[in-house]
């Protein structure tokens, strides 16, 4: 993964006593809370529901046992002792005191970590497929291409204070698992005969105006990529709308324009800037790629070892269903990626203790080279484990409660946090998402509906992803009480698609009946093994509308 250099380490140090002294003005009458809120903003600090909010960076989802240990700490120093993942492959913690936040900033400085542009109106954290550089499907490792975004992207003077929010991620698989069409920017990985270059897609997103991002360039050039976004966020600087919040989302722009208008306009504005020193360099491409070194892999017998996991299969019923869900094929003979789920029942999605942290890091350094990676769908991935320890592994998991083996099913599900959190939530979604996961707890009946993405969103910011989810639950508020909205039909494949609502909302009491319905209409409707998805796209939504609301 990406070391720091002299120069980012220098920056963070900057930035953290800059952050210091303004948080020290703040508090003592000093600077206007106006004037104070881009400030902590720009340095991932919210002011949430209850306490504030500090949102840390992951960078494309990578982090070291060593930052892991950091972060725990951090939770039990300043926080309430646990941590929560997020849809952007970041780590939030949810209790911090505005005072403190200087001194947590300063220990994620020594670890290499940070918490700017998390927040704001600028380029926010590239994201990517959490198996990057090991997916059997990969054209090539997108990490390095999200570092040279992330490097290009951070504290840049002319991007610091666009429109709104802008968020870009990137793909380079045969499945996109970094849901890159419901974007600002998405870049997949193509190859045009021997050279690597980017199809790319711009205008996607969620929230109260869902927009599926459209292709404006089939093929960029690798070495042009940086100077291509740059076209794009120029163009979103200038006509983007500023007087209203509400539209000032590159989609509005994109679809105010017409994909092909907005794409003739980036491609003006490229060429005053295509040649220039943002032009990549093979040189430099190689300096950055150099940093994702391939881990020391041992060399098995791959027939040997396969067939003792069949072995340990065969003779542990537990073992085969958590090896059967949690684990993913490997490039490298010998090994497998591995999911450590955090859906449990009656634990928030995405949220991990302190002491979880602590064994999380652990396990990265006795499994996986050290390393982990957060995902969007809110789990952790240790890419790198041996075959001929994966049941050792699961063992371990058992103990330390990450091994339910749901990744990918029903229970698995991305929720925001919600009401008891967030102050722009209509409503509460944790305890949608609880009672959801007890009514399908049984494994038998979970494995026969099988795939399927369910999204929570406690308001229409979408920050749960609703819209792309097979099924999408959104919270809305009616006269001061709390209903919830189904939609479906939602897809974050490269087949993106936006969910449509069933009909009117339901109780919150109602949400684990109405799922029932629509999970045994599927049943009865689908031929042989497919997906809910792929019955819902042949089906349509009438029959589900129908078998729900009895009409």
């Amino acid at each position: 993964m990406y070391q720091y250099d002299q120069v980012d380490q220098q920056i963070i140090n900057e930035r953290v006593a800059q952050y210091r002294n303004q948080t020290e003005r703040y508090l003592k009458g000093q600077i206007a809370d106006e004037h104070f809120l881009p400030l902590r903003l720009q340095n991932g600090l919210y002011v949430q529901r209850h306490a504030p909010m500090l949102r840390i960076a992951v960078p494309y989802g990578m982090i070291s046992s060593t930052q892991l240990r950091a972060l725990a700490e951090i939770s039990r120093k300043y926080d309430k002792g646990y941590l929560h993942i997020t849809t952007r492959q970041n780590v939030q913690i949810n209790w911090p005191t505005l005072e403190s936040v200087p001194d947590i900033l300063d220990d994620l400085s020594k670890v290499q970590m940070h918490a700017v542009q998390t927040s704001g109106a600028c380029i926010r954290n590239v994201t990517s497929d959490p198996f990057a550089g090991v997916a059997q499907d990969e054209l090539v490792d997108p990490r390095p291409w999200c570092e040279i975004i992330r490097q290009w992207s951070t504290f840049h003077p002319e991007f610091a204070f666009l429109p709104r929010k802008f968020k870009i991620a990137v793909s380079s698989t045969e499945e996109d698992r970094a849901a890159i069409r419901a974007h600002d920017i998405g870049l997949q990985l193509v190859k045009n005969g021997d050279e690597i270059g980017f199809r790319v897609f711009v205008g996607g997103g969620l929230g109260r105006t869902p927009v599926v991002g459209v292709a404006i360039n089939d093929f960029v050039e690798k070495q042009h990529i940086l100077t291509y976004l740059e076209a794009i966020l120029r163009v979103y600087n200038l006509h983007g709308r500023r007087d209203n919040k509400y539209k000032a989302r590159i989609k509005i722009l994109v679809r105010a324009m017409g994909g092909d208008a907005f794409a003739a306009k980036v491609d003006e504005e490229w060429q005053h800037l295509k040649d220039n020193s943002l032009t990549l360099t093979d040189a430099e491409i190689e300096r950055v790629a150099a940093y994702f070194t391939e881990p020391n892999y041992e060399s098995f017998d791959a027939l040997e070892a396969d067939n003792a996991l069949q072995q340990q299969i065969d003779s542990n019923a537990a073992f085969a269903s958590w090896y059967g869900q949690n684990t993913r094929a490997h490039r490298v003979a010998g090994y497998s990626s591995v999911v450590l789920s955090l859906k449990p029942t009656g634990t928030p999605p995405g949220d991990v203790t302190d002491v979880q942290t602590d064994a999380i890091a652990d396990l990265a350094d006795k499994y996986s080279f050290g390393e982990a990676r957060t995902t969007h769908q809110q789990n952790i991935v240790l890419a790198d484990v041996a075959k001929n320890r994966l049941y050792d592994l699961w063992q371990d998991l058992v103990s330390l409660g990450f091994a339910t083996p749901n990744f990918g099913t029903l229970t698995d599900m991305i929720c925001c946090p919600g009401g008891d959190f967030c102050s722009l939530a209509n409503a509460k979604s944790i305890p949608v998402a609880e009672a959801i996961q007890r009514r399908f707890s049984d494994l038998e009946r979970l494995y026969e509906i099988g795939q399927i993405d369910v999204n929570i969103s406690g308001c229409m910011n979408a920050c749960g992803h609703h819209h792309v989810g097979h099924i999408g639950v959104l919270g809305v508020d009616k006269k001061g009480k709390e209903y919830f909205q189904i939609s479906l039909g939602g897809d974050s494949s490269y087949d993106t698609a936006m969910g449509k609502i069933l009909g009117p909302s339901f109780s919150r009491e109602e949400v684990p009946d109405v799922m029932d319905k629509l999970i045994g209409l599927y049943l009865e409707k689908r031929n042989g093994d497919e997906r809910f998805i792929d019955t819902y796209k042949r089906i349509g939504l009438d029959p589900f509308k129908e078998h729900v609301y009895g009409k």
